[in-house]
């Protein structure tokens, strides 16, 4: 469990730094739902480029567009592009989900350390 601000554990504050704890956490939860969200848009993001590449591949290859050396590079870039941008971007959502279960249970001992 971490410690507050002065080395003591959240239980064992007075009501002034876990009010004042209580409004950092719910500012860093803010921070965090932030960046989940920016998490979500930069994954699908990934998975329309990897479709995007996929339909370009899939189209040359049944003929409905014809070869073209540019277009080809770019959808196996985008395809590709898209296989890596999605791993760590899945990764980085792990990560910031974590974090914001971390933050709601400290959060959740505070209040109730108040209440108590």
């Amino acid at each position: 469990m971490e410690k507050g601000a002065n080395g003591a554990l959240p239980s064992e504050t007075d009501d002034g730094d876990a009010a004042d704890e209580i409004a950092s956490l719910e500012g860093r939860l803010d921070e965090l739902a932030d960046a989940r969200a920016r998490c979500l848009k930069i994954g699908l993001i990934s998975q329309i480029a990897m479709a995007a590449g996929g339909a370009w591949l899939l189209a040359v290859a049944i003929g409905i567009i014809g070869f073209d050396p540019i277009g080809l590079m770019a959808a196996i870039s985008g395809m590709i592009g898209g296989v890596v941008m999605y791993g760590s971007n899945t990764t980085t959502a792990r990560q910031v989900d974590t974090a914001i279960k971390d933050a709601e249970a400290m959060r959740e001992v505070l209040v109730g350390s108040r209440e108590s």
